[in-house]
């Protein structure tokens, strides 16, 4: 399932770069929409413990997920 992120960190196309390079072996496709405030990141998560993962991976890599 399609799960879409926030997170306000996320300023430039560099930083979406960096999620993807990152990300996308151990998550797959990652898009990364800059046209948001906040920016959202949106990836494929298929359980809850992937969705564990993909939020500590992202906060390691300084950009923590913002909470609803």
């Amino acid at each position: 399932m399609k799960k879409t992120f926030k997170s306000e960190k996320i300023a430039c196309s560099n930083c979406s770069n960096m999620i993807k390079a990152s990300l996308e072996d151990t998550f797959g496709e990652i898009e990364v929409n800059l046209d948001t405030n906040p920016k959202e990141v949106t990836v494929e998560i298929n359980n809850d413990e992937q969705e564990k993962n993909f939020k500590k991976e992202m906060k390691e890599l300084g950009f923590e997920i913002i909470e609803d």
